[in-house]
């Protein structure tokens, strides 16, 4: 049988083959288009710029209509590429509160959740210092 998704692909332009690859990709690929930017202060502090969104991190909404309110992630979906937050929730008609599953690309994380030490180990950068450039003396 033929694989759906083709290792083999770099990109293309046309949205069809954009979704077919997003909606055919294996679990451990997924797991990276879960990823959020950074706060400022983690950014500097770890040396690098996004991370994939785990359970317990805390998380500021930067767009749409529960954008600038804060929470504990409480779920992460890898099969619908979806994060719920603690304290997001709408309103049924029957008066019945559901939590709002939200795109990984709309938050930022404010808190790493540190319970697991590898985490952070395997994207650790070194934060590369500046320095002039030598230029020749003149004589």
């Amino acid at each position: 049988m033929r694989s759906l998704f083709n290792k083999t692909w770099n990109s293309s332009v046309q949205p069809r083959k954009q979704r077919k690859y997003l909606a055919n990709a294996p679990n451990h690929l997924r797991q990276k288009l879960l990823s959020a930017i950074l706060d400022r202060e983690l950014r500097t502090k770890h040396g690098i710029r996004s991370i994939a969104i785990r359970k317990n991190d805390e998380v500021k909404v930067m767009r749409g209509k529960f954008s600038k309110k804060q929470g504990k992630v409480l779920a992460v979906s890898l099969r619908d590429a979806r994060v719920q937050v603690e304290g997001i929730e709408i309103a049924k008609k029957s008066g019945d509160k559901i939590a709002v599953w939200l795109r990984p690309s709309n938050l930022k994380i404010i808190k790493l959740d540190d319970s697991d030490k590898k985490r952070l180990k395997n994207v650790k950068k070194e934060v590369k210092k500046e320095t002039k450039p030598k230029t020749p003396e003149k004589k």
